[in-house]
Formats: structure tokens, sequence, C-alpha cells
């Protein structure tokens, strides 16, 4: 039988119970319907994993069609949990949502106004950050440590490298073999390719091809035509099978889907929220039409929380100010807003990172290391405690141990617009890889040219 990654339904079951014990649904007035699921699972020797090698074909057969209707009997369990997934019951649940006014006031300045230099900066933080992340991505924070404190470089000042690491530390913690080979210190030259970044291309060209009123419906289109399908991870690889199935969206977030609240919406984001600079409002609704594709709720949220930071970032003055345009457009009562807000006061309050690090560690340890909400405040916590430094922002994003180059990257795409640029020590060969048509070599400066203009009037 082939084990295709993400999409097999005796793979998905496990994820789903643990995404019904993260929206309420494994305790809720329905959690007997849950523990049923659960028990006929089990019962019929499915586990939370994959498949042992070797399993029997009629044996695995069956346990991937009742995996299937388990799947669909727990899509029928309602989460208690306030947190809408439409646009209309999103600015409802934000008592902060920025006003008809205050967006009006927001958008006085001409176009002009906004530095191409912050622009730039973004392009080339995200691009910074996410390639610092790449090669120590899935080790565990103090894997990070150890190999960043064996090679002369803890705190983290520079990129990583293999030089010098100690045999019994590269043993114990391996780099992550599909982004080493580029994205060592030894071994760059120019920009690798990452979905963390085939992303933001993709938002560029939705907005170069359908204008800013483009559509959910587009963005699917563009994926069918442009996205290769193994370029695809967890949530997107999910909602891709669904819309070869013939299943639209926004059903395409919710069919079988248990990433649904991961981070992959999240990084799709910044660009709605550079073409539109001091207007978090709009920037928001922008990602919210391209998240539904594949996440709900608190995957829209980070997406949503990402895009509006990203749109005060070319025109704030602190990492405060931008964290806090990002909250105003995530549901006051969700789990994502309490954890960005008492990630950013800790990080406020505290002056040893580690010891932010840990709090979130402690909060957040039970979700998977590509969940949005452990992610995204791990994001605000360092912009917060970086206090405008861009090493120590993306390097506080990387040793915090999760999605290393997600994580990476959006928090190098705040600093960098925030500084308008990136320290020398960042700056890449200004080439691109990209499977993506028309953008393999693409420099980071035509990409900021082309973002400029699409901004808004």
């Amino acid at each position: 039988m082939i084990r295709l990654t993400w999409v097999q339904p005796e793979d998905l079951i496990g994820h789903e119970l643990r995404q019904a014990a993260e929206d309420g649904r494994a305790t809720g007035p329905d959690a007997e319907r849950v523990r049923e699921v659960a028990a006929r699972w089990h019962a019929a020797g499915g586990h939370d994993a994959p498949p042992r090698a070797g399993a029997s074909e009629p044996g695995a057969a069956r346990l991937r069609d009742l995996a299937g209707e388990l799947l669909d009997e727990l899509a029928a369990v309602p989460s208690p949990l306030q947190e809408p997934s439409d646009l209309a019951g999103i600015v409802a649940a934000c008592p902060s949502w920025p006003g008809a006014a205050q967006r009006a006031a927001q958008r006085t300045a001409p176009r002009a106004a906004v530095d191409p230099a912050r622009v730039l900066g973004a392009w080339q933080g995200r691009a910074a950050g996410c390639v610092l992340g790449k090669p120590v991505e899935k080790i565990p924070r103090e894997g990070i440590r150890q190999i960043a404190e064996a090679t002369g470089n803890w705190p983290i000042r520079g990129w990583f490298t293999a030089k010098g690491l100690p045999d019994d530390v590269a043993r114990r913690w391996p780099w992550n073999r599909r982004s080493a080979v580029n994205s060592l210190a030894e071994n760059i030259d120019g920009i690798p390719e990452d979905d963390d970044l085939n992303y933001p291309l993709l938002a560029l060209s939705v907005l170069e091809r359908h204008g800013r009123g483009f559509t959910t419906d587009d963005v699917a289109k563009l994926w069918l035509d442009e996205l290769p399908a193994g370029r695809t991870f967890t949530a997107e690889r999910v909602a891709y099978r669904n819309l070869l199935d013939g299943v639209e969206p926004p059903a395409t977030a919710t069919h079988r889907n248990p990433f649904r609240e991961w981070i992959g919406a999240l990084i799709r984001a910044d660009v709605y929220g550079w073409s539109n600079p001091g207007d978090p409002a709009t920037a928001a609704e922008h990602a919210w039409r391209d998240a539904r594709l594949t996440h709900t709720a608190n995957g829209i949220y980070g997406a949503m929380f990402v895009a509006a930071m990203c749109a005060s970032a070319l025109v704030a003055t602190s990492p405060e100010e931008v964290v806090r345009a990002g909250l105003s457009v995530v549901p006051e009562r969700s789990r994502l807003h309490e954890a960005v807000r008492l990630a950013a006061a800790d990080a406020a309050r505290e002056d040893d990172f580690e010891r932010v690090v840990d709090l979130l560690h402690e909060r957040h340890g039970g979700l998977h290391w590509v969940h949005t909400i452990n992610n995204a405040a791990l994001v605000a916590a360092t912009l917060i405690h970086g206090r405008g430094d861009f090493t120590a922002t993306i390097a506080g994003a990387v040793a915090g141990g999760w999605d290393t180059d997600s994580a990476g990257a959006t928090a190098g795409s705040v600093a960098g617009a925030l500084n308008g640029g990136v320290p020398d020590r960042w700056r890449m060969r200004d080439s691109l890889a990209s499977s993506l048509t028309g953008y393999d070599g693409v420099g980071l400066a035509e990409l900021a040219a082309r973002t400029q203009e699409m901004m808004g009037p």
C-alpha cells in the first residue's frame, strides 16, 4: 500500500483526536462521542501513528476505511469554543478591530511615503530568518543550543555551521538533511528554496494577476496552476488533495483536515501586510481570503495576526506597536490571543529570553511543533524582547526550538521592515531559488519593487 504522507485517513485520525482535545470537543458537551470514536479506533488496532511496515494489505485497507468513517464522525462534533472562522464573526469578536475612521487616517499618507528600504528589508529579513532556521528544523530546543555552543555561536549571532562541530553532537542532533546542504554557512550561495519563501511569491502572484479584489477561488486556482503538490505539507497538502477531489473552498479546509490550526496559513501572510502599509484591517482581510482555503479558527487568526503585523511594520516605530496591531485583528477570547498576549507580557518583563522561552514551553509544550499558537507566541515574544535588534530577534525565534525556519522567517520579516534592512552578515547573494514558474533566480530587490506596486492608494 502506498504511503503518501499527510493524506491517508489512517495517518490523520490520531491528529484529529488531538485536535479534538485542543478545540474542546474532547471535554465539552459531546465528549462522549469523541471518546467512542477513539475507543473504536484503538479497538480495531489503530494507533496514533502510521501503520507499521509489513501490515497485511487487507487489514490495512479495512483500517483505512474505518479511519475515514471516524474522521467524518469527528467532523460532525461541534467545538464548544467561541472561535469563529467567518470574517464577520471574527470582526465582531475583535473589540479593537481597526474601525473605518482609524483606517482612513492610516491611509492619508500617499503611497510614496512608504520607504522602499523598509519593503526590501522585509523581504531580506524573511529570507535571513528562514535560512537561519532551516538546518535545525525538527531539532528540539536543547539540541539547537548544544550545536550553537559547540561551534562558538551561542547566543546565536551567525549562520549555523558544521565546521568544528564535534562528532558526538552531530550524531545526537543530525541536521535537517533536506536543508543543511544549502543553508549552513559554508554552503550558502544565494537564497535556497523553501515553502516559507514560495508562499510569499504565490501571494504576490495572486495580487498581480487578480488585483486587490482577489478571492479564495483565485488562490486555489493559482495553486493548481503553479504550486507543485510535492511542495505542500500538512494542511496545504490535504487542501490540495481536496481540490483535486472536487471539494470547493472553504470545505477544503475542513474535510478530513486535522492540520487546520497548524502554521501553514501563517507563513503565507506577509505580502498581504506589505501591500497594505498602515492598514492592518485590510491586510488581515486579504490574509483571511487566502487562509480559509486550508485553515479554520486559530489557523486563520495566525495568518491575520501576521498580515496585520507586517502592515504595521512598514510604518511603525517599535515592535510593541506592531504586536498591538497584530492582536487587534485576533478574536479576544481565542486561544491565540491569550497566548500572544501572555508571551508579549513575559518578554517585556523578563530580562533573560531563555526564561521567556521556558514559560512558552510550559504553556504550549503539548502542541505540535508546527502548530500556529506556540509559534505565533514565540514570534511575538522575540519581537518584544529583541527591542528592534534584528540579530537578537531572529536568533530568539530559532532558539525557541519549534518551527525554526517559519518562526525565524516571520520574525525576520517584521524586524527587517522596522529597521529598513538587515545587517550585512545576514545578506545573501540576491538570487532566490524556487520551483514556481518565473521565479527561480529572482532577486529580492525586484520582489520588493513589485510588492510596492501592489500597495493600495
